[in-house]
């Protein structure tokens, strides 16, 4: 019996040297989906399949990353990554590949089980979540961004109108920076409760009737959600810095109207 051939070496050349003299800021993966264990303030568990970007830095003389330890990463996890876990695995991520700094973005849709405001109908209604974690020199932060879609009423067009006034969707998205721990449900809560009337994924008649007149007596400008949605944050002390963007998908024009407000409290 003749020995076995002994097994060669494979080449790693991602760890090859690379000699352009050229750092690159981000690379890794983009739209992996992974299973997401949720805990909402109602004390449910949420299990939802996440969006996930994931990067680190690379030096100038490395040649690449290994692109499958970020899947590795969240496959140890298996399915019971959860948003407590999450800054784990930003310092994970950095240390299994070596580098300085890493960024991580978790995009999940989340679901409220809302009343409908006179039947008392139940029904879910979803919302638009982002984790998006940034760590270097192993200090770890996560913003969160929510977008909640809500109603605008036309302050102008009721003004000027003898009856009736034009309405629409619109998205409000709120981007934070906490000190603690903030509860999705708070975030969403701050908008809807700024927004000309907010939005139930179940209405009966009577609901129906009471959206419409909710929504005629609060008007508001595009300028005047975001102003009320930062006038809340710049109140609220777990908030260290946010953005707030509104977009009204307006029903008589063929665009949108929108407005931006951004606030680091920390300055």
């Amino acid at each position: 019996m003749t020995d076995a051939t002994p097994a060669t070496e494979i080449a790693d050349v991602q760890n090859s040297a690379d000699t352009r003299q050229i750092a690159i800021d981000k690379v890794g993966i983009k739209d992996i989906r992974h299973p997401v264990l949720i805990n909402d303030r109602s004390g449910q568990e949420q299990h939802v399949v996440a969006n996930f970007n994931m990067y680190v830095n690379l030096p100038h003389n490395f040649k690449g990353t290994h692109m499958s330890r970020f899947v590795e990463i969240l496959n140890l996890h298996e399915r019971e990554l959860t948003v407590k876990s999450f800054k784990e695995v930003l310092h994970e991520m950095i240390e299994r590949l070596d580098a300085e700094a890493g960024h991580i973005e978790m995009s999940f849709p989340f679901f409220v089980n809302k009343q409908a405001p006179i039947s008392g109908v139940k029904s879910l209604l979803d919302y638009d979540v982002t984790f998006i974690g940034e760590i270097s020199q192993n200090t770890p932060s996560v913003t969160v961004k929510v977008v909640v879609p809500v109603t605008s009423l036309c302050p102008c067009s009721k003004k000027i109108s003898d009856y009736g006034a034009h309405n629409q969707r619109s998205h409000v998205t709120v981007t934070v920076l906490p000190n603690c721990f903030v509860w999705i449900e708070d975030l969403i809560d701050i908008v809807e409760s700024e927004a000309s009337c907010q939005l139930y994924g179940l209405l009966k008649r009577p609901d129906e009737k009471h959206v419409t007149e909710y929504a005629y007596d609060n008007p508001k400008f595009v300028e005047d959600m975001v102003r009320d949605v930062a006038a809340r944050l710049n109140s609220d002390d777990r908030i260290l810095a946010y953005t707030v963007e509104s977009e009204n998908f307006e029903s008589i024009h063929n665009h949108s109207a929108y407005a931006l407000i951004s606030k680091d409290k920390r300055d």
